[in-house]
């Protein structure tokens, strides 16, 4: 298996031969754009490890720790879609999945029986509430040398980006 921190060194001696060939290249950004995606795509497959147990995927997990986050437990399948970045068919997808295994219910809203609710049933907190410790110390160890300076000095440049690519989609929408 190839380290993600030889597939960065990789990176980096491409981007110095690109930028050198075509020196207008923005190297800076593209090393941090590319450096975030890989990074992102090795977290996403140490969640991917972590969920496997317990036979969900990311976008289950995602789907059920909204729920569990949310104050009543419920939502509507549209914010699930909108939260999770999911399709109306996959969000059915995902939704049936989590109802066949009773961690979610779905039904009509007291206040309006045309719309649909999505909640956690008390098994689905159960679970959350199981399945959530043993993956902390895979986390702490992700961030492991990382001062709470650096952790929020990350978190606040990775919003700033965050408001930065929202703004990019609202000048040029899909």
């Amino acid at each position: 298996m190839v380290r993600l921190t030889d597939c960065i060194e990789l990176m980096d001696q491409g981007i110095g031969r690109v930028s050198h060939i075509i020196p207008q290249m923005p190297a800076t950004e593209a090393r941090l754009t590319r450096l975030m995606l890989m990074v992102g795509g090795a977290l996403e497959e140490e969640l991917e490890f972590k969920l496997k147990p317990h036979k969900l995927n990311h976008s289950e997990f995602l789907t059920l720790m909204i729920l569990y986050s949310r104050p009543d437990g419920s939502s509507t399948p549209g914010e699930l879609c909108e939260y999770a970045s999911q399709g109306a068919t996959n969000m059915t997808r995902i939704g049936n999945a989590l109802v066949k295994r009773g961690l979610i219910t779905r039904g009509g809203s007291e206040e309006d029986r045309r719309r649909v609710l999505i909640r956690i049933t008390p098994a689905g907190r159960r679970f959350v509430q199981k399945m959530l410790p043993p993956m902390f110390p895979r986390v702490a160890t992700m961030f492991a040398g990382f001062s709470d300076g650096d952790k929020r000095s990350l978190s606040r440049l990775l919003r700033k980006l965050a408001r930065n690519l929202d703004e990019l989609s609202d000048a040029n929408p899909p």
